[in-house]
């Protein structure tokens, strides 16, 4: 698998390419995080409302047990304490909601934020490089192959623009045509350059038998 060019100034491009979306992508990542964090810290609201009400409930439920033991008068003295102990039990379940509500919304907001621009990250940036490598392991499998310049200069004629082709020859589909080798070579390694092969010389690749 051939990851980078055989060409310098493609290569760099690739590399510089290759730091800026990781780096990005890890910022994105980080900030994410950043973001789950912030949000999550609200979630303190909530629990101070939980430790709130049930120490509240813990109150009035033992102030109601104790009175409860009063001759006489107990049972009725007991049953706003028991009320006061209901608030309570309200006050604990709206803080858990309350966390329940903030942790759902760190969550969807820190995904978001890491995972959306991580994925415009990688389709603007991951599927040429994989195009690339594919490109280029099928222009080494041909080369190796012994496969001939018919076939790299055809998919030079199918690919490359045709200011490329014109640098070869002014009639590249025709010369293909008729066999000429000369521009068959000079076609064949516009293909390999392009796929980020280096030869030494257009000679160095094999002609079809």
């Amino acid at each position: 698998m051939k990851l980078y060019s055989d060409f310098a100034p493609q290569r760099t491009r690739q590399i510089i390419a290759d730091l800026i979306a990781v780096a990005a992508i890890a910022l994105w990542v980080v900030f994410g995080v950043t973001v789950y964090n912030a949000v999550a810290a609200l979630g303190s609201f909530g629990e101070d409302m939980v430790e709130a009400g049930s120490g509240f409930r813990t109150s009035m439920t033992d102030v109601g047990d104790t009175l409860a033991g009063v001759p006489l008068i107990g049972g009725a003295v007991r049953a706003p304490f028991d009320g006061a102990s209901s608030a309570g039990q309200v006050l604990v379940d709206a803080g858990e909601g309350q966390q329940a509500i903030v942790q759902q919304l760190a969550l969807t907001l820190g995904v978001g934020i890491a995972v959306i621009p991580t994925v415009m990250i990688l389709l603007l940036w991951l599927i040429p490089r994989v195009r690339f490598v594919r490109r280029a392991g099928r222009a080494q499998v041909v080369l190796r192959g012994g496969a001939g310049t018919d076939l790299l200069a055809l998919r030079a004629l199918a690919t490359q623009k045709l200011t490329e082709l014109s640098k070869v020859d002014a009639d590249a589909m025709g010369a293909w045509r008729r066999g000429d080798q000369e521009v068959m070579r000079r076609l064949a390694a516009l293909e390999l350059k392009a796929s980020g092969v280096r030869l030494r010389s257009p000679r160095d690749i094999p002609t079809s038998s």
